[in-house]
């Protein structure tokens, strides 16, 4: 899936609440901007990625139900 339809599903799905989703939007725009960039760009973009997917920690811990569908 390119990042077009990504953001495309995330809107359609009411995603933009969703972090996760948007770390993934931001790793599938790096992934296709990969042969653009030089080896130290995209390894600091990549890390700033990885950097705000651990700042997100256990955010959803007791809202299983409302953010997944399931209980943990």
């Amino acid at each position: 899936m390119n990042s077009e339809n990504l953001a495309k599903y995330i809107e359609a799905t009411e995603g933009i609440s969703k972090p996760w989703l948007l770390v993934q939007l931001r790793l599938q725009k790096l992934q296709e901007r990969r042969s653009q960039l030089d080896f130290e760009a995209y390894l600091q973009e990549l890390a700033d990625i990885q950097k705000d997917l651990m700042n997100l920690g256990e955010w959803w811990v007791g809202l299983e139900e409302e953010v997944f569908g399931t209980d943990r």
